[in-house]
This record gives C-alpha cells, sequence and structure tokens, in this order.
C-alpha cells in the first residue's frame, strides 16, 4: 500500500494524468480499490483524469461492478 501511496504523492503537485497500468494484476480486493479512490481524491476528485489500462476480465468486472467505470477512464 505505502508503494502505491509513494508513487502518486512524491511529485510536489498533483500531476495532470494519471494511468494505473494493471497488466500484471489477477485480481483487486477492497483495499485495493480504496487506494484507486485515494488516488483519485490526491489527483484532484470530479477533475481527476486517471486511466486504468490493461485489465484483464476478472479485474475489469471488478471495477465495473463496483460502479468504478463512473470515476476512471478504463481502457
Amino acid at each position: 500500500h505505502q508503494e502505491f501511496r509513494d508513487a502518486y504523492e512524491k511529485s510536489m503537485e498533483p500531476l495532470q494524468q494519471y494511468i494505473v497500468d494493471l497488466k500484471d494484476t489477477t485480481y483487486l480486493d477492497s483495499s485495493a480499490l480504496g487506494m484507486l479512490l485515494l488516488l483519485r481524491d490526491h489527483a484532484g476528485g470530479d477533475t481527476a483524469s486517471i486511466d486504468i489500462v490493461n485489465c484483464n476480465s476478472d479485474v475489469k468486472k471488478v471495477l465495473t461492478i463496483s460502479n468504478f467505470e463512473q470515476l476512471f477512464s478504463i481502457k
């Protein structure tokens, strides 16, 4: 968890766009979903531009069931 947070908190100011590559991810639990929401808050909430890319079908299903398609661009 801390490693994920460190990756986006290193910059002094939030970036304009974030890309989260899930190519090696096979499953997302509630903790992972929470970390994505923390990234979204850090990036500006409703104005955040965050792309979640390379999701396998199981990961995409979890994101869809959780209504994350309304909060993130899932590709």
